[in-house]
């Protein structure tokens, strides 16, 4: 029929050298003009066979190799190999170790939701919170590099405690970088929470219903963006979370507004975490009796933590040697990778970079 318009669906790729792809992950797109109407992602960009590196080195060797695995919370890999590690040769860790590892893991949740608040800000075209971001975070780094010399991969919690104890100058640092801290969250949501531009972006896009996501395993703030109140620190206790008062924030809508706010709230609830382990920080040694050659009796074990996106676990199986037989690790953002086609179709480009933006992917964690 004359004057008819006819359009054709073409294949766009965002990636893997798009920078709102948040590393080497590529999306495949069909698109119908500026709509998507598929999306399918492609992974494997950066894989460094981290887990098979780990059978082939020592448990202790293992810490510093796992720092890379999801090196924007470093302190939680350490952390969760360490856990299992733990569990497998039942080792008892001393009372001031579990208190610093407690203030370590939320000092690195911090960091990374605000790695979190700058980037995706910036992807959806605001630099200032990005800025902001990172001035705070410099506060966090001071603290990490004064503990164990690095700044972003940190080999400091070892098998039985941690590497070594804190300077004497770091509990009044961290008190006043957690203060500095607390009072710019109000500002980081005056930036946005009342932006028309960002709330036009970000309100009701992306939308995860709770039953999908918990049909895809999803965890941490993606879950609990979607109105389902779980999370590891309080359903499955590990370390001495236990002693320490906090609430779980869940926002009703599960979409990227809803995601952004929570981890601002996650925020405000590492600080209460962190105040509490200063105030109640023991005396004591910071590190249980573990021989150089550790050798953990035979068997298998999974530990997992809340991390800063999601459940991260390993497994071991160990035979009685040195090294571990099988290493295998769990990273929350394989799975919330798998939730963009359900969620990020029939919507615009510029809707599809919010939505992972909001999901926080980190692709080492998904590679391995």
């Amino acid at each position: 029929m004359m004057g008819e318009i006819r359009t054709q669906e073409f294949i766009v790729n965002m990636g893997p050298h798009h920078p709102s792809t948040h590393g080497v992950c590529r999306l495949m797109l069909t698109m119908d003009g500026e709509k998507v109407m598929k999306v399918e992602p492609y992974i494997g960009y950066l894989h460094r066979a981290l887990e098979k590196i780990c059978e082939n080195r020592t448990y202790h060797q293992c810490i510093p190799i796992l720092d890379r695995f999801e090196y924007v919370t470093a302190m939680s890999c350490n952390y969760t190999f360490a856990l299992a590690a733990e569990k497998l040769a039942q080792i008892e860790v001393p009372e001031r170790a579990e208190y610093l590892r407690v203030i370590m893991l939320e000092l690195n949740r911090i960091a990374s939701h605000l790695i979190f608040f700058g980037t995706t800000a910036m992807d959806l075209g605001a630099l200032t919170p990005f800025l902001y971001a990172l001035r705070e975070r410099e506060y966090i780094m001071d603290l990490f590099e004064m503990t164990c010399g690095q700044r972003l991969t940190y080999n400091y919690i070892r098998i039985g405690g941690v590497a070594k104890d804190i300077p004497a100058e770091f509990v009044p640092q961290c008190r006043e970088a957690i203060k500095i801290i607390g009072k710019k969250v109000p500002e980081y949501e005056g930036l946005l929470n009342e932006n028309p531009i960002w709330k036009a972006r970000t309100i009701g896009v992306g939308v995860l219903p709770p039953e999908l996501a918990v049909a895809y395993a999803a965890s941490g703030p993606i879950l609990r963006a979607s109105g389902v109140k779980y999370d590891l620190r309080r359903d499955d206790p590990y370390s001495i979370y236990d002693k320490f008062e906090f609430d779980i924030p869940t926002r009703p809508n599960g979409d990227v507004f809803d995601r952004y706010i929570l981890r601002l709230e996650e925020i405000k609830q590492s600080i209460r975490i962190i105040g509490q382990a200063l105030e109640g920080l023991p005396e004591g040694d910071i590190k249980a009796k573990v021989p150089l050659k550790f050798k953990p009796p035979a068997g298998e074990v999974y530990s997992r933590i809340e991390n800063s996106r999601g459940e991260l676990g390993v497994y071991i199986l160990s035979d009685g040697t040195d090294k571990p037989v099988r290493v295998k690790t769990r990273g929350g953002s394989y799975n919330h990778l798998q939730l963009i086609p359900e969620i990020g179709t029939d919507c615009l480009i510029a809707d599809l970079v919010a939505i992972f933006a909001s999901f926080d992917v980190i692709m080492p964690e998904v590679d391995r």
